[in-house]
């Protein structure tokens, strides 16, 4: 696999700090040459970890310069001591590096509940900014690493005027993956020069579009974060809100944000399948999605996905207990191109139904026949295997 490196105007390095377990890299750095522009979107989670408390506040500056992130620990349910990890690992690079530290963001992805092991951490910050230039995108990528079984990168190029860009993402994910926020830790990194309310209506757009039309098993974590970083040194004009350039932006992040989207549900902890399920026909389109979500995220659907079982019944009754509205006489379901009920009976054509569902990628479509508003969501099967890996996450 050839070495794919960060857009212009960014370095990373990555380290050591044993913050689970030794003998693997798990602190990584995103350094910005000079202010880059940032944009970012949250954990709509009640319960939010220390290092996302911070970044949250930090992200109204709407600029950075680095962003550290570490694997195997969440900070979150940590109280002060976590808060005081969060900001002291902040401070303690931004020395390191010579940058303010207002613009020093920290990202954590691990167990929930455990203190922060600063005794490890700290003492590997140095070595970090030290290592500046030093790592690929591929080496970031796995470093942040959790339960995932592999590294998640997507990339594009934009052409602005006669300066092109590249826009590269690096996300991690594979459990606690449900719409509502960008359900997990991304980080996408880009050359081109974009005033910042052009960067977060265009991300914004882009993530709602992507990231909050999968889930793996309906769970939201306390950590979930998704940011975008644009360092302007392609030489572009500047995009700016409304222009062409900027509806081709918002397209190109989508486009690297839907690759690393079908990545996560891809690698959803356990799964053997990716499903994606579509809902039109509804009376608006957050119809179409509610109604979507809710085939998504039924375990009796997920379940008979992995055993093949096309059991039509579970589609139709998840629509029905959504809460959409619906009339049961007119809806039509589709398991890939078999239909295999028509205006809410039974088509007949279980074994063909079947035969699509042992296949690793599978479509259901729902069509309510009563509107013209329609939404798409990403979801995979239910296993055994997901219930080991939770069973002994901390253990």
């Amino acid at each position: 696999m050839s070495v794919i490196k960060p857009p212009k105007g960014f370095k990373l390095s990555v380290t050591e700090a044993a913050i689970k377990a030794p003998g693997r890299k798990d602190l990584a750095l995103i350094y910005c040459e000079d202010e880059a522009t940032l944009a970012a979107t949250y954990t709509t989670n009640k319960v939010k970890a220390a290092p996302v408390l911070m970044d949250m506040v930090r992200t109204r500056l709407g600029k950075a310069r680095a962003v550290v992130v570490n694997s195997g620990n969440a900070n979150a349910c940590t109280g002060e001591q976590g808060m005081k990890a969060a900001m002291q690992t902040a401070s303690e690079l931004s020395t390191h590096l010579g940058v303010p530290e207002e613009n020093v963001l920290v990202c954590s992805t691990g167990v929930i509940g455990v203190q922060m092991p600063m005794q490890r951490l700290k003492p590997a910050l140095k070595p970090l900014a030290k290592g500046i230039g030093s790592a690929d995108v591929m080496d970031f990528a796995r470093s942040i690493m959790t339960t995932d079984t592999f590294p998640k990168i997507a990339e594009t190029t934009l052409k602005v005027g006669k300066a092109e860009g590249r826009i590269v993402g690096v996300c991690k994910g594979a459990g606690m993956i449900e719409p509502n926020m960008a359900t997990m830790l991304c980080f996408i990194m880009t050359d081109l020069e974009v005033e910042r309310d052009a960067l977060k209506s265009a991300f914004n757009m882009a993530v709602d579009a992507s990231f909050n039309r999968i889930t793996v098993d309906g769970e939201r974590s306390t950590n979930d974060t998704a940011m975008v970083l644009a360092s302007g040194a392609a030489g572009n004009d500047t995009i700016r809100t409304g222009s062409v350039a900027h509806k081709r932006l918002a397209e190109a992040l989508f486009d690297v944000m839907w690759k690393l989207s079908r990545m996560i549900v891809e690698d959803g902890e356990g799964a053997t399948k990716i499903v994606e399920v579509e809902v039109d026909g509804a009376t608006s389109d957050k119809q179409a999605l509610q109604a979507a979500k809710a085939i998504a995220n039924s375990l009796l659907v997920k379940t008979a996905i992995y055993g093949a079982d096309p059991n039509w019944g579970r589609i139709i009754s998840a629509v029905g207990a959504s809460g959409v509205n619906m009339k049961e006489e007119a809806v039509d379901i589709y398991i890939g191109k078999v239909k295999i009920a028509s205006k809410g009976l039974a088509t007949g054509k279980l074994d063909a139904a079947a035969s699509e569902m042992k296949k690793k990628d599978i479509k259901i479509r729902v069509s309510l026949n009563i509107g013209k508003g329609s939404a798409r969501v990403l979801t995979c099967d239910l296993t055994e295997k997901y219930i080991k890996i939770n069973a002994e996450y901390t253990t």
